[in-house]
C-alpha cells in the first residue's frame, strides 16, 4: 500500500492548481487521473472549443504556481475591454481595463492550454506522484486516514481525498454528499468563428429574449471563440443547420457588431446546469471545482471559481500542516468550506438573477434591465466596483493578495 497525504482525484486544471500550490509544504501528493495527461507534443493550429475567461486573481495564482510562462509561451489573448448590450433595446455597459489603471482585464485561454501547462508544471515537482491513466474503485474512510482501492488493484493510504473530478463526480456521489441543482433550460453552442472586423481585444456579450450571445476574441485579430446559450431545440437547430444558414443567423443575432461571421469549427453543444453540493467537505474529503458547483458560463467565471477554491484549500493545508493539526477532520476543514461555499453561493444566485431579469422579452423586465445597465454605466462609484469583481479582486485568499 502507497501512503500520502493528500490525494486528489481529477487531473483537470482545479485539481492541478491544487497539487501545485502544495509544493514546498511537506506534504506528500498523488494525482489519479483517468486520462493520459498532455505532457508534450505541439498543440493544434485551430484554437480548442472550449476556452476561458482567466480573470485577474486566477493569472495571479498561476503565476505562483510558475505555470503562467509557459501558458503565455502557447498562446493566451488578454481582452482590455468588455461589452454588453441588450439587443433591440437602449440597455448598454462597457468597460475599459486603462479607465481602472489596469493594462488588461483578464485572458482568454483555451482549457488545453492551461491544463498542458499545469501538468507539465506537476511533474516537475518531487512532492507530487501521478498516477494516471488510473481511477478510483473503491474508497473506506477510517477515523484517521482513508484507503482508496484503484481499478488496476493498487492500494492507496491518505489523510485527505479531494474530488476535483467534475460536475459528475464520482467520489462526490460515493461519499453520498447531496446536490442542490437546477437546470436552466438553455444549451450552450460553442464554436471558433472567424470575423470581418478586429475583435480588438474586447469581450462581447448580448442578452435577447431567447439567449445569450458571447465572443471571446482568440489570439488571432479575426477570430473570436463563441458561447451561445439558446433554448435546446433552438441550439440543436443551430448546431445542424448548414453553414450558411449559421452564418447569417449568427452575424444577425450578434447586431453584425463584428461585420460578418464565418464558422471555423465544429460546432458542440452541452446542457447548462447550475450545481451546488450540500457539503463542500466532511470527514477526510473536501470537493473542489465543478465537483462542487457550476454555474452558467455567462460570466465565464466557472474556473475561476474553482481555481479560488483551489487557491483556499491549499492555503488552509499548508496552514494547518505547519500547526500539527490533523488537516482530514472536518473540523479543521469548515473553514474553507465556509469560506468557498459562500463565495459560490453568492456567484450562483447573482447569475440566476442575471438569468431570469435577462430571460424573455416581457416589455417591463426589458425597461428594468435596460434602466439598470445605463445606471450601472453611468453612476459614479458603480464601475469601478464591477471591473474589481470581474477581475476577481475582492475577496482574494490571504496568500494571493
Amino acid at each position: 500500500m502507497h501512503s500520502f497525504d493528500v490525494v486528489i482525484a481529477g487531473g483537470g486544471m482545479v485539481g492541478l492548481a491544487l497539487a501545485c500550490g502544495l509544493q514546498g509544504s511537506g506534504l506528500r501528493v498523488a494525482i489519479v487521473e483517468n486520462h493520459t495527461p498532455p505532457y508534450n507534443g505541439e498543440l493544434p493550429e485551430a484554437p480548442g472549443l472550449r476556452v476561458s475567461a482567466i480573470n485577474a486573481a486566477s493569472e495571479r495564482l498561476l503565476q505562483r504556481l510558475g505555470a503562467w510562462d509557459s501558458i503565455i509561451a502557447m498562446r493566451a489573448t488578454p481582452y482590455g475591454a468588455m461589452a454588453a448590450w441588450d439587443r433591440d433595446s437602449f440597455g448598454k455597459i462597457a468597460f475599459q481595463a486603462e479607465q481602472y489603471g489596469y493594462s488588461h482585464l483578464g485572458h482568454i485561454i483555451e482549457n488545453e492550454v492551461i491544463q498542458k501547462a499545469l501538468w507539465q508544471r506537476v511533474r516537475q515537482l518531487s512532492d507530487v506522484t501521478i498516477l494516471s491513466p488510473g481511477a478510483i474503485q473503491h474508497v473506506a474512510w477510517g477515523e484517521n486516514e482513508a484507503f482508496i482501492t484503484l481499478q488496476d488493484g493498487q492500494m492507496l493510504s491518505c489523510r485527505l481525498v479531494v474530488g476535483a473530478d467534475g460536475a459528475h463526480s464520482w467520489l462526490r456521489q460515493h461519499a453520498d454528499i447531496p446536490l442542490t441543482f437546477r437546470d436552466y433550460g438553455h444549451h450552450a453552442l460553442v464554436a471558433t468563428i472567424k470575423t470581418e472586423l478586429p475583435h480588438e481585444g474586447c469581450a462581447r456579450q448580448i442578452f435577447h429574449g431567447d439567449g445569450i450571445l458571447a465572443f471571446l476574441p482568440l489570439w488571432q485579430s479575426d477570430r473570436s471563440s463563441i458561447v451561445w446559450s439558446l433554448p435546446p431545440e433552438r441550439a440543436e437547430q443551430m448546431k445542424h443547420c448548414d453553414v450558411d444558414t449559421f452564418n447569417r443567423e449568427l452575424s444577425v443575432a450578434f447586431d453584425m457588431r463584428l461585420g460578418t461571421c464565418q464558422l471555423e469549427s465544429e460546432r458542440l453543444t452541452f446542457p447548462l446546469t447550475a450545481r451546488y453540493a450540500r457539503n463542500f467537505a466532511g470527514h477526510r474529503i473536501a470537493l473542489m471545482g465543478d465537483a462542487a458547483h457550476t454555474i452558467h458560463p455567462l460570466a465565464g467565471q466557472g474556473v475561476n471559481l474553482g481555481f479560488m477554491d483551489a487557491a483556499e484549500l491549499a492555503f488552509e493545508l499548508k496552514r494547518l500542516h505547519r500547526e500539527g493539526k490533523d488537516f482530514g477532520r472536518h473540523l479543521y476543514l469548515r473553514r474553507y468550506e465556509r469560506r468557498r461555499k459562500h463565495s459560490a453561493a453568492v456567484m450562483l444566485a447573482a447569475m440566476q438573477g442575471f438569468r431570469e431579469v435577462f430571460a424573455g422579452d416581457n416589455p417591463a423586465k426589458k425597461l428594468l434591465r435596460d434602466v439598470g445597465m445605463v445606471l450601472a454605466d453611468n453612476l459614479p462609484g458603480v464601475k469601478p466596483r464591477l471591473v474589481r469583481e470581474a477581475m476577481g479582486l475582492e475577496g482574494l485568499p490571504e496568500w494571493l493578495v
